[in-house]
């Protein structure tokens, strides 16, 4: 019960710097009205709850079965039984990502059903498993993180430059929006098992991280292989209108929709759950009482996820979308992109999954990096990130690749000179940035301003900034690198670096 306080105070404080926002901003710039502020404070309610309740399932539950795969995996000492689980493990993780089931909701919407919903989460999810089994196997040979990620990024440049810019804006965000509140801390678990095949302890310290950074790449080159298939196509997009404030109810009719949330939660956790069963059958083999719990933390994080939905869709992303429509159509563009900038600065330290890594980056290095210097590090490149996605909609020539390309190949070129455990730190943390307050209120935000500026595309402009924001870790995070190991030659102590 303690841990679930814990959790519920965590997400209270991921929560409260938005809807402190929100309110200056309703008090000041934008006025919404009682009715939209009400729905949003339910919406925000039930986030709180539903987030709470998720992880918590995901603490007792499905961390500690990512972790126990990964051990016992190792002790099968069969090649083909790891890659094969980390394949079957990575489709059944990434599907019930909640920030990637609320991407592929905003993609289906935004093209009229165009690109699915369940399409754009089964592609997303194969690209991830791949990558996650090709993962396994770097570790299993020896390959260097750096040159794996080197040739990932490689592959992802050359089909990126045939890209259509809306699939392009699509694949970076649902890199971002895949690892998050359920992917990140299962994923860790499974590394730090899976990287016990390096005997030396070093090597074993740094396999502990990059195999997020791994998998998002897999994310990134599913939707553009998707692009490849489909081809070049004209979408026709949806176009957001202000709410009419004296027309709108007060709350809408959350009951509603609990039906569509129930159905979208138990098929998105059930082949995870399948899982469980299995893998105790085979591998496990817990006493009863461990194995309840863990099937206990499976009902905690699927009620948890029915909650999160219908409170994203009952008001909370309503409001996001509102604010960014009316800031985008007032004379003065300097407070939208301040509010950006805000918005990304205060919910990045409370995002759950930035929680989980920075402790276990903590834990890794023996206290070595400290958790406050991580996150001040990553606020201010993520609230940077947010308030670049803007200009990007203010200035029309400015094209996504614009800002991707040098970003990518300074992370890149950083990383041969960064500490090695620190470039695969900042490649996770690209990942575990973009978590569900980035991939609800502040994607709903951005895709508000797109629609309203007068030369911008609600598809092309309106997606990309989860890609922004899980780039901006990549970078901030190998300068920190850059940082500790000068302090640690200055004074004289053994660093991390390689």
């Amino acid at each position: 019960m303690n841990i679930l306080l814990g959790l519920v105070r965590d997400n209270v404080k991921a929560v409260v710097p938005i809807a402190i926002i929100v309110l200056v901003l309703n008090l000041t710039l934008v006025p919404l009205g009682l009715s939209l502020i009400l729905r949003f404070l339910v919406g925000a309610i039930l986030i709180i709850i539903g987030l709470s309740l998720f992880l918590f399932g995901v603490e007792i539950g499905i961390t500690p079965m990512g972790s126990l795969t990964g051990s016992s995996l190792v002790k099968t000492n069969n090649l083909p039984v790891v890659l094969v689980s980390g394949l079957l493990l990575g489709f059944f993780i990434s599907i019930a990502e909640p920030g990637l089931m609320v991407l592929a909701y905003q993609v289906d919407f935004v093209t009229l059903s165009a690109i699915s919903s369940w399409t754009l989460l089964i592609v997303v999810s194969i690209g991830l498993a791949i990558m996650v089994s090709l993962g396994f196997l770097r570790v299993v040979l020896h390959v260097s993180l750096k040159i794996f990620l080197l040739g990932c990024y490689l592959v992802i440049f050359v089909m990126a430059f045939f890209a259509q810019p809306e699939f392009l804006a699509i694949a970076f965000d649902a890199s971002g929006a895949t690892t998050g509140i359920l992917a990140v801390p299962f994923l860790l678990a499974l590394a730090v098992g899976i990287s016990r095949l390096r005997k030396d302890s070093k090597a074993s310290e740094e396999d502990s991280f990059g195999l997020v950074a791994i998998a998002s790449a897999g994310a990134i080159m599913s939707v553009l292989v998707l692009n490849i298939i489909i081809g070049t196509q004209e979408y026709a997009v949806a176009h957001l209108e202000p709410i009419e404030i004296e027309n709108a109810a007060i709350l809408r009719s959350f009951f509603g929709l609990i039906p569509e949330a129930l159905w979208e939660s138990f098929v998105s956790l059930l082949p995870l759950t399948v899982s469980l069963f299995v893998l105790q059958k085979v591998l496990f083999k817990l006493e009863r009482k461990q194995f309840a719990r863990m099937v206990k933390g499976f009902l905690y994080a699927f009620v948890g996820l029915i909650v999160f939905l219908v409170g994203v869709n009952g008001g909370f992303m309503e409001i996001a979308g509102e604010l960014g429509l009316r800031l985008a159509m007032q004379d003065n563009k300097i407070w939208l992109v301040l509010t950006a900038f805000g918005l990304g600065f205060f919910t990045i330290l409370a995002e759950p999954a930035v929680f989980v890594l920075t402790h276990q980056i903590e834990d890794v290095t023996s206290g070595y990096v400290k958790r406050r210097a991580v996150g001040a590090g990553l606020s201010i490149g993520v609230g940077l990130a947010v308030a670049m996605a803007i200009v990007r909609i203010l200035t029309p020539a400015m094209q996504l690749w614009h800002i991707l390309l040098p970003g990518y190949i300074i992370a890149i070129s950083m990383m041969y000179y960064a500490p090695t455990l620190f470039v695969g730190i900042a490649f996770d943390a690209g990942g575990v940035a973009t978590g569900p307050m980035t991939a609800t209120f502040i994607l709903a935000f951005v895709q508000g301003a797109a629609s309203a500026f007068e030369g911008a595309n609600l598809l092309r402009d309106g997606f990309g900034m989860i890609a922004l924001v899980a780039m901006a870790p990549i970078i901030t995070l190998q300068i920190l690198g850059f940082i500790f190991e000068a302090r640690s030659r200055k004074q004289g102590v053994d660093t991390v670096a390689e």
